[in-house]
């Protein structure tokens, strides 16, 4: 960790403050639950699901203001260059004109228009807002396990980096002891060779490695929404992390499908299904209109012209459709299908979940057996190897020996991050299905 003054930083960790000709970037030293936080503060794909929550909203609000009153005012002027109307008076046989002068008006409708089809629409506005909500919880849930997942894997490839690099340390001090035996003509060089070739592969597992943790610090980065060059520190150990006893607890907990979003936006599925069913009976249903007209003109002249526009006007109309040849029948029909495939759909993720929970159950309960007789494999190949070592030292070991108590050893290390790696999967699938 680098040296300096610790100050808060993003997402409410804790930031060391680094020398300028360092460094102009601000490293981040994160616990798991700051990286989480981070994420759901800055992850780019978790904003655009709030930002669908509001359009959402948005929609709906859009759909119940359609059933409100809607004002409109207008200005209108008129100019006729002159025109007068002619027209002839038959008692008296003179021909007489009607001025057109210049006029202006104002006016102002109000109008408001009701049907069932406006309720049925601000119901489905309302079963998109809630989806959408859904959504962007769900979609926390699972950017806050993908951060958990990079987290440990972080975690696991610095700890098998570490564990390559000690073997490494042991390999290179007895290809150097093997060296020596056979610089003084006590040992054959192809024992040296072989530990040599032991430490070369070594080294090359660890470059392959250390470019593999890079990646994952990368995918670390684009999680929690920051500029690709930001150093990253990762404060706890997997030791801290590791709980068995909440893994295994969780082999115990209950499965209450409610709490499952992905039933949850299946249930809200079904329920838009069932109102566009409503929606499109509706068609049938009449319409109901109003209007009030205010209308004030005024002439731009010596003498009023002739004008017909009542200032004050109102209108209803009640619309019934009576026969639309087949349209409006086959869209309800076309509407009830769907409702019903909704539903089947349904039935069958509620049995496939519960399926897949216990499934889940079992995948737990394997790995963690793995993962238990994978550790002790370690523990036990370590003192092998270090036996075989010792015994080579003093000449009652072959360099096959030691070669082959390596690859043993490595063999096991591999297995036991393997074996790691599917507890935390496993562990973060089951409580993605019960939404823990």
């Amino acid at each position: 960790m680098d040296d300096g003054v610790m100050r808060p930083g993003l997402g409410g960790c804790m930031m060391p403050a680094l020398a300028q000709e360092e460094a102009d970037t601000t490293r981040l030293v994160l616990s798991l639950d700051s990286a989480r936080q981070v994420a759901m503060e800055h992850n780019r794909t978790l904003k655009n699901a709030s930002i669908d929550v509001q359009k959402a909203e948005a929609s709906r609000w859009q759909n119940i203001a359609g059933m409100l009153p809607q004002v409109n005012a207008s200005l209108d002027y008129q100019n006729m260059l002159g025109y007068e109307i002619p027209f002839r008076v038959e008692e008296t046989n003179m021909e007489m004109r009607i001025a057109m002068p210049a006029s202006g008006s104002i006016g102002i409708t109000a109008a408001v228009a009701f049907s069932g089809a406006q309720v049925v629409a601000a119901n489905l506005g309302t079963i998109a807002m809630r989806m959408a909500d859904i959504t962007q919880r769900q979609t926390e849930q699972q950017i806050g396990n993908q951060v958990k997942n990079i987290y440990y894997s972080i975690l696991v490839m610095e700890e098998t980096i570490g564990l390559l690099e000690k073997n490494l340390v042991n390999i290179e001090k007895l290809h150097a002891t093997t060296q020596r035996s056979v610089d003084v003509g006590v040992a054959e060089q192809v024992d040296a060779d072989q530990l040599s070739i032991q430490v070369a592969t070594m080294k090359t597992t660890i470059s392959t490695n250390r470019r593999s943790l890079e990646m994952l610090y990368n995918s670390m980065r684009l999680q929690l929404g920051v500029p690709a060059d930001t150093p990253l520190t990762l404060s706890q150990t997997i030791d801290e992390l590791i709980n068995i006893d909440n893994a295994v607890a969780l082999l115990g907990e209950e499965f209450v499908i409610a709490n499952n979003y992905d039933y949850q936006l299946l249930q809200q599925s079904v329920e838009q299904a069932r109102k566009q069913v409503k929606l499109n009976e509706w068609a049938y249903g009449p319409s109901l209109s109003a209007y009030y007209q205010y209308t004030a003109r005024t002439y731009f002249g010596q003498e009023s012209g002739f004008n017909m526009t009542p200032p004050n006007m109102i209108g209803v109309t009640l619309s019934v459709p009576i026969f639309s040849s087949g349209k409006n029948f086959t869209a309800v029909k076309a509407a009830k299908l769907d409702y019903q495939k909704q539903l089947n759909t349904l039935a069958d993720t509620e049995e496939s979940l519960y399926i897949q929970h216990s499934q889940l159950r079992y995948n737990l309960a394997s790995a963690f057996e793995t993962y238990d007789t994978q550790k002790k494999n370690v523990e036990v190949t370590q003192r092998v190897l270090t036996n075989i070592s010792n015994k080579y030292e003093h000449g009652y070991a072959s360099s096959l020996e030691v070669t082959d108590a390596n690859t043993n050893l490595l063999t096991a290390q591999s297995s036991y991050v393997q074996a790691l790696l599917e507890l935390v999967n496993a562990q973060i699938e089951l409580e993605e299905l019960l939404n823990k």
